[in-house]
């Protein structure tokens, strides 16, 4: 029986390549046509600045996947699921970023290239903030899942966004990353609801804090990247001044509120809160000057840094369930100020009815995929929860490498024993 379920298994997946090549190859022509990088030289269909175009998009696209892995190790610092968090991400990654990519090209008809990747992973990166709601708290092969699911409900608010609605201002994602991410974490904790979450002393070391350190620096530096990978070159400047200037906003406010309500920096509210100022400046950022960026990550450090001390309590128990790394209180209420700061830049109200728009959205569709996520989890027993021993082979004990040496040596003894 066994041996049977296992051919039927293997046949399946055979099936399967084979459909997958099949449409893969079609009208292999025309994608080949697409996926050509113009040359430059004399009787190519594009010039010089095109190349330099493609190159610059080439370098974005790569910075925003090193962004994704670091928001990995942002949310780290818990010690029994480090590599949990580790594997998770891929895993999201992958399902969300193959889900995105066919439903832009087989439903929306677009071309790949390096627009189309690029917006594709950042569709990733919105999922895999939107986990750090729900982390450790399904099964492995979940997020592969989640991330798959996902896809096509980032591609809809996408879509929603800058084609069904008119006038949404958010070149750097206010709306559509940041908030996109924290109710969609939302609904689905919402869904899955595991309170045992709540007692979770989330045990930490300074080796993994200091990776949180670490990784938050670095999003810091490559933020930019971020927020002006999709805008023609000759906004891409301003687009850099403001975000940092947002950014140096959030750390000072966020030091300052660390100091004055709890006495001195806690690193998980610190390394997380000082992003505040690029959140928010995603909707804003090419309708302020650089002073007004430096005061919308003024305000943001300070309602992000406030969020977790005193909302995050607050919204655990009336909601009930548990933002584990404290995504809405970064990324949900940045992308708050954010939208409602371009809202009163711009002097209209379309932003604002795009974020109330975003939230429900997210949260029904976050809900519907948590409800699945708890009918096909099953059960997790207490000492499993934020544990991922039961997903890797561990080993911390030298004498087992001495003992597997020995072996190999005893080994090579007996063939040599043979030969003579």
């Amino acid at each position: 029986m066994r041996l049977k379920k296992r051919t039927e298994m293997m046949i399946a997946l055979v099936v399967a390549c084979l459909a997958i090549m099949i449409v893969a190859t079609w009208n292999v022509s025309a994608a080949g046509e697409e996926l050509t990088t113009p040359s430059g030289e004399p009787g190519s269909t594009s010039d010089s600045s095109l190349i330099q175009d493609e190159n610059t998009k080439y370098s974005k696209n790569m910075d925003i996947w090193f962004m994704l892995m670091l928001v990995a190790f942002l949310m780290i610092f818990i010690r029994k699921y480090e590599w949990g968090v580790a594997l998770a991400t891929l895993l999201v990654t992958a399902g969300s970023f193959l889900a995105y990519m066919a439903t832009q090209q087989f439903y929306f008809d677009q071309a790949w290239d390096q627009t189309l990747m690029i917006r594709g992973v950042i569709c990733s990166i919105t999922v895999v903030i939107a986990i750090g709601v729900f982390l450790g708290t399904i099964k492995m092969w979940q997020y592969l899942m989640v991330g798959a699911l996902f896809g096509p409900i980032y591609a809809f608010v996408e879509w929603f966004l800058f084609q069904y609605l008119s006038g949404v201002v958010d070149p750097g994602g206010s709306i559509l990353v940041h908030m996109c991410a924290a109710y969609f974490g939302l609904g689905v904790a919402l869904a899955i609801r595991d309170k045992r979450a709540f007692n979770e002393p989330q045990y930490t070391t300074t080796h993994s804090v200091s990776f949180v350190w670490l990784a938050s620096m670095l999003l810091f530096i490559l933020w930019p990247s971020f927020v002006t990978s999709l805008l023609p070159a000759d906004q891409v400047t301003w687009g850099m001044i403001t975000c940092y200037m947002a950014g140096i906003g959030s750390i000072i406010t966020t030091y300052i509120v660390c100091q004055a309500v709890q006495k001195k920096v806690n690193p998980l509210i610190f390394t997380y809160a000082m992003l505040a100022g690029p959140v928010a400046i995603g909707s804003p950022l090419l309708s302020v000057n650089q002073w007004g960026a430096l005061v919308i990550g003024l305000v943001a450090g300070v309602v992000s840094a406030l969020s977790f001390i005193y909302l995050q309590p607050w919204l655990t128990k009336k909601i009930g369930a548990m933002d584990v790394m404290g995504v809405h209180n970064l990324h949900g209420m940045g992308g708050w100020t954010g939208a409602l700061a371009a809202a009163l830049i711009v002097g209209s109200a379309t932003n604002a009815i795009a974020a109330v728009s975003v939230a429900l959205i997210t949260l029904v569709t976050g809900a519907i995929v948590g409800a699945v996520v708890r009918v096909t989890r099953g059960k997790i027993s207490d000492e499993l929860l934020f544990n991922d021993d039961l997903d890797f082979i561990k080993n911390e004990m030298p004498s087992s490498a001495s003992a597997l040496n020995e072996m190999g040596a005893e080994a090579d003894r007996e063939v040599s024993g043979a030969t003579h």
